[in-house]
């Protein structure tokens, strides 16, 4: 045998072994394992097994796994290391039909994937299944057509709540109607959820296994969520689901909705509260961060235990060991995000590095695209704040933009200078910048300002009057500290007796309970409830301070106020914060009058969201959504730090008085960061007849010299081919015919750089016809060279040498290629517009 079968073998009989499979009779139970025929078990030791293997007809032994009556319901079909597993598949497939079994495990030892006949293709495991896992999957019978006939209407998830809701006398009386749905807590679906659903059922349809829901906060994604998991269950293309969060706090919130709202043909759980008993419920809930630790998910489950997993806030969720555990589980994959694609960064991905906050983001989200099956970067379902907001469910931000002296001077380019007193007793001049007061810059007197311009303009609640409930978004924990103590004094000279040291409360990791302090603010109680009018159920606590822990996911629909008390850079950031105030709500009190109740109700209309940096100045005006992301060089020390160093107090003697601050709502047409550049160029094109005219009967080019001298760099929109290359979010410069061409649907979508490159290649082969020994490496030249400008330099300036340090082309491969070393030069500069390829 030899050394590669003997390694395959050895490994994929350990694999089944820690999977419970038995090669022999034991106290567990009797062998489940059986060999080729004409491979003989003569010891127990799996070292020795199967002496006559090199013998076998295929030179490499297939397994045969048994359930728990004895008949095949696994062929596992073993490759020499090294080789594909793949290569087998067929053979597997009718091995595995002549014995009735319907799956089928490919491996060669390192590499091994999981086959269902009748669903799909094989797709990669990391452990094999165990008998009792299989045995049930086994009763889990897919069907796609009935996953996408079954009709979605509003009263979906209704239906589930109570079935004879529309027998109810209250249904019909429309007075009544509103009482009926609170007391029941019946849950409809918006329009736009019920689309949702709908485009996955379409996506299902054409055999999609991967979905991806973009929902902006606010917009219901959890009962968006409840309505596919009770499609999946009821149409039987799932007999249970895993819902992995981030967040502790999302658990419970997760668990207790699909509890609320499904409980009546659904058994919901958190996993670390049911370790022993959660398969006795359909909807299993837990954070990637328990699953992931210590590897318990491999302990606790076999790939095949839920047949539909859903991943909410996906961009953060599928990162790291936490994509491990979603990879991990075979079935119907659905993710959920509130992050809009346009984040995607350009960055250099020869210099990535994990701890470059954006250059992590946008690996995130580049993996959140993919892991769904949404490379073209569409979603299965979008639904944006603008949408939200034009359709009335959500509402946009009252910005109140205020600076103070010194953070006027910390957002302009010369920055803040201080004289203060160096190591050696020495008075220096000291500049700090914007970036600076997340890490190394605080004031008291700054702070001090930033809370009293905060309280004395912050939204009342319409029913009390006093401070909107409100999220204080601090640099850090220590500052977070402060910033509480200092609102709690406000707090106590303007309402004394009132709060007693309750009105602001610090929510970060280091304080104990923090997680339930979340949960009782969203409830109304923190602290019990509020004391400015009786009987009226608001939380006593008007102010959280926290640094990260309200900003994904918390559902805090009452909050009036959010402020910013530190400076921003990521644009997803900016939009979670933001999102926490964007729900509408009714503020609802029962009043004695007369000796009778009479509810008073008052819509949410707006919510203020305190910017002390310029944050949203920044994300509108001043970020570069295509930057080339450059990585910080690392700290080695010293004065300012590193990332986890402690901050360096700066406190200076006079005060920082507020220097300005202004106050603009946001219409209905959203944030910069929120809508996309091109969708309002390809309607204002559309709509204009002479553009279509000359694009039909006179040329393209007639049309592209109409825009850029009609359209271009007008007052009402100011458009131009940089701000439509950036709003498109390309990976290359996209020419105006190409957007044109895409308004007037000549083309479906702008083709991506590698999308492009393998059309000119594919140009190559048919002109130059390369031989199949050279194909791949002449193919991977041609891409070198058309993107990297360093490797056209060494290739025109014969400085090969430099190829022995190059990533992209290494000078082996450059000597493997023989002829089409200047073939491909020379056919690029006849060919091929390199700028097109350019960032």
């Amino acid at each position: 045998m030899s050394t590669k079968e003997a390694s395959a073998r050895i490994k994929i009989n350990n694999l089944l072994q820690d999977s419970g499979w038995r090669f022999f009779d034991t106290d567990e139970g009797q062998a489940n394992i059986q060999l080729e025929p004409n491979v003989k078990l003569t010891t127990d030791k799996l070292d020795d097994l199967g002496e006559d293997f090199e013998k076998t007809h295929n030179g490499f032994v297939d397994y045969l796994l048994l359930d728990n009556k004895g008949f095949p319901i696994v062929v596992l079909e073993a490759k020499k290391s090294g080789k594909n597993p793949l290569d087998g598949k067929e053979q597997a497939r009718r091995y595995a039909l002549s014995q009735g079994s319907r799956f089928v495990i490919l491996s060669n030892g390192d590499l091994h994937y999981f086959w269902d006949l009748e669903q799909g293709n094989p797709e990669v495991i990391s452990q094999f299944p165990s008998q009792s896992s299989l045995a049930e999957h086994k009763k889990f019978k897919p069907d796609p057509k009935k996953l996408s006939e079954i009709e979605i209407n509003e009263d979906y998830v209704v239906l589930t709540q109570y079935p004879d809701y529309k027998k109810d006398p209250r249904w019909s009386d429309e007075n009544l109607r509103h009482s009926l749905i609170d007391d029941r807590k019946l849950k409809f679906l918006r329009p736009y959820q019920v689309k949702a659903v709908q485009a996955l059922q379409k996506a299902a349809r054409n055999d999609k296994t991967r979905y991806l829901f973009e929902m902006a906060t606010g917009t219901g994604k959890t009962l968006t969520t409840a309505a596919v998991i009770r499609l999946f269950l009821k149409s039987g293309n799932a007999k249970r689901v895993l819902f992995l969060v981030d967040r502790i706090e999302l658990e419970e919130q997760a668990e207790k909705s699909f509890t609320e709202i499904l409980k009546n043909d659904f058994v919901s759980v958190i996993f670390k509260r049911n370790r022993d008993d959660w398969r006795k419920a359909e909807i299993v809930v837990s954070t990637v961060q328990t699953l992931a630790s210590n590897n318990k998910y491999r302990d606790f489950f076999s790939p095949t235990d839920f047949d539909l997993i859903i991943s909410d806030e996906a961009h953060r969720s599928i990162s790291g060991n936490s994509r491990a555990v979603f990879e991990y589980f075979v079935g119907y994959k659905l993710g959920l995000t509130a992050t809009p694609k346009d984040y995607l960064k350009n960055l250099d991905k020869e210099e990535i590095n994990d701890k470059d906050q954006r250059s992590w983001e946008r690996r995130q989200l580049l993996d959140t695209y993919k892991t769904f099956g949404c490379e073209s970067g569409d979603p299965t379902y979008r639904y944006s704040l603008v949408d939200g907001v034009k359709d009335g469910y959500l509402i946009n931000p009252v910005v109140v933009d205020a600076r103070t002296e010194i953070t006027t001077q910390l957002l302009s380019d010369k920055g803040y200078s201080v004289i203060v007193e160096g190591d050696d007793g020495v008075e220096e001049v000291q500049t700090y910048f914007q970036t600076d007061f997340e890490r190394k810059f605080y004031n008291e007197k700054t702070n001090y300002i930033f809370c009293k311009t905060f309280i004395e303009n912050a939204l009342r609640d319409p029913i009390s009057g006093e401070i909107g409930k409100s999220i204080v978004f601090a640099v850090s924990q220590p500052h977070a500290s402060k910033i509480t103590q200092i609102l709690n004094q406000f707090a106590d000279q303007m309402f004394p007796g009132k709060y007693n040291s309750d009105f602001a409360v610090q929510v970060t990791s280091n304080i104990k309970d923090a997680q339930t302090f979340t949960t009782n603010f969203t409830n109304n109680n923190l602290n019990g409830h509020t004391k400015f009018i009786e009987g009226y159920k608001s939380s006593k606590t008007r102010v959280c301070v926290t640094v990260g822990m309200m900003t994904t996911g918390y559902d805090c629909p009452d909050l009036l106020n959010l402020a910013m008390l530190r400076p921003i850079f990521s644009p997803t950031d900016f939009v979670q914060i933001k999102g926490r105030g964007t729900r509408k709500n009714s503020f609802k009190y029962r009043q004695a009058e007369y000796g009778e109740k009479e509810i008073v109700e008052v819509e949410k209309e707006q919510f203020k969201l305190f910017d002390f940096f310029a944050n949203c100045e920044y994300f509108e005006d001043k970020f570069n959504y295509d930057e080339v992301l450059k990585l910080p060089i690392e700290n080695s020390g010293g004065k300012t730090g590193g990332p986890g160093a402690m901050p360096e107090e700066i406190d200076l003697a006079k005060l920082d008085p507020l220097k300005t601050m202004s106050e603009t709502q946001v219409g209905v047409e959203g944030m910069k960061v929120d809508w996309k550049l091109y969708e309002k160029f390809e309607q204002a094109i559309q709509a204009d007849p002479q553009v279509k005219h000359l694009y039909e009967n006179i040329s393209p080019e007639a049309a592209e010299d109409y825009v850029r001298s009609e359209k271009f760099d007008k007052p009402d929109d100011y458009f131009n081919l940089d701000k439509l290359r950036k709003s498109i979010k390309s990976d290359r410069r996209v020419s105006l015919r190409e957007m044109i061409d895409k308004a007037f649907g000549n083309i479906p979508k702008f083709k991506s750089k590698d999308e492009l490159l393998d059309e000119e290649f594919e140009k190559f082969v048919t002109i130059e016809k390369p031989d199949n020994d050279h194909l791949q490496v002449t193919k991977h030249y041609f891409k070198a060279y058309v993107t990297d400008p360093e490797i056209r330099e060494i290739v025109e300036s014969k400085e090969f040498a430099r190829l022995h340090t190059n990533p992209k082309l290494t000078f082996e491969e450059f000597k493997a290629l023989n002829g089409y070393r200047e073939k491909v030069p020379e056919y690029v500069k006849d060919y091929v517009s390199i700028n097109s390829f350019m960032e």
